[in-house]
């Protein structure tokens, strides 16, 4: 995955670890890998991962 590292959870400070992340929309399920906090699980999503990949998986869940 390609992002910023050596981020921190703002609630635990500690550092993100890369972890396959479960997604649910529209009943349908997918996963894919995102940086995540160990302790709390508080998932980081960059912005371009929420412009690009998940607005055409929407669009394309939305027009089923």
């Amino acid at each position: 995955m390609e992002g910023p590292r050596g981020l921190l959870c703002r609630k635990c400070n500690r550092q993100l670890v890369e972890k396959k992340t479960e997604f649910s929309y529209l009943g349908n399920k997918f996963s894919a890998p995102m940086l995540q906090c160990p302790q709390c699980g508080q998932v980081f999503i960059p912005e371009s991962v929420v412009k690009g990949r998940m607005a055409e998986v929407e669009a394309a869940l939305e027009s089923k």
